[in-house]
């Protein structure tokens, strides 16, 4: 077992580090530029909090779950850069823009095949088997295909959009939250309710994002803002804003529009407050189950901190 918190957080990193700075000579330079980026690691967090037993210690494997979970998640980036053809990334150059499409595909599988081995190399396995690691992976690709295909999409519903979002961002944080549940050694009972503060962080964190691309500036957000329907995507504050603007719904079908007309009809249609209600709903969602939860003071203040991470207000 491991005494803290602390001490499982710092391994973890130690873990994603040592996994980007040791891979095959082939592939290790891209690796490498990938580290030099690191992220917040909230899910590998949240998975450790989650694993916390009443006496604060977290079960090795925890490490090994918790630095698979942020592996895959770079790699779902890395694709994510691809797709959107974007050149920054955590304030550095995307993988893609330095050294090309054909090969950051193929570094994203890398990592996918890497954070599947990490979670297959877990001890006594057998204890694990309810985690279901590909089911969520299966999710995120399915929710980044249903995205794609809705691309330009000016009639998606608030419902489309949310099943969408579950699969390409909150599936992940759902993954996270529920392994972390399993090793803390809890009731499957609990375990669901772990699991339903993952899938409503993960939500919350999207939609967040969602209002960034309108709220903050590059260099805050260190990606690129502004793009999200440049890139065809249609997000939750345009929905609103096609849905109570026919008139810019009709010209973005017809003609097309501008940014600066995105933005107006965003801000007059109330799309961003629209957007941060619905967050706000899922906010409420996360603290009454986490209120049903018998966990110490220690743990909950560390849910609550995932909780407001995700709430990002700008």
């Amino acid at each position: 077992m491991i005494d803290s918190y602390e001490i499982a957080f710092k391994q973890m990193k130690n873990e994603v580090n040592r996994i980007l700075s040791t891979s095959p000579y082939i592939i290790r330079e891209y690796t490498e530029h990938l580290a030099e980026t690191s992220g917040k690691y909230i899910r590998g967090s949240a998975l450790l909090i989650c694993a916390e037993r009443e006496d604060d210690t977290i079960h090795e494997n925890g490490v090994k779950l918790a630095a698979a979970i942020e592996i895959l998640h770079l790699a779902t980036l890395v694709h994510d850069d691809v797709i959107d053809n974007s050149d920054l990334r955590r304030g550095g150059i995307t993988l893609q823009k330095k050294y090309g499409k054909r090969t950051a595909v193929i570094c994203g599988d890398y990592l996918m095949c890497v954070a599947l081995k990490l979670v297959a190399s877990a001890s006594d396995k057998e204890n694990y088997l309810d985690l279901e690691i590909p089911d969520y992976l299966s999710h995120i690709c399915l929710g980044e295909l249903n995205q794609h295909i809705n691309n330009g999409n000016f009639d998606l519903t608030v419902y489309q959009y949310l099943k969408i979002i579950y699969g390409k961002t909150a599936a992940l944080f759902e993954a996270s939250f529920y392994a972390g549940a399993i090793l803390s050694g809890t009731d499957e009972k609990v375990k669901k309710k772990y699991a339903k503060l993952g899938r409503y962080v993960g939500m919350i964190f999207q939609l967040t994002d969602d209002c960034m691309d309108f709220e903050t500036t590059e260099s805050v957000a260190k990606k690129p803002v502004q793009s999200d329907y440049e890139q065809n995507v249609i997000t939750l504050p345009l929905i609103h804003a096609f849905r109570n603007l026919k008139h810019l719904r009709k010209k973005a079908e017809e003609e097309g529009i501008t940014r600066k007309e995105i933005n107006e009809g965003v801000w007059k249609a109330g799309g961003l407050n629209y957007t941060r209600a619905i967050a706000k709903k899922y906010y409420k969602k996360y603290q009454i189950t986490l209120d049903e939860l018998a966990i110490t003071e220690d743990k909950r203040a560390r849910l609550i901190s995932v909780l407001d991470k995700a709430y990002r207000v700008f």
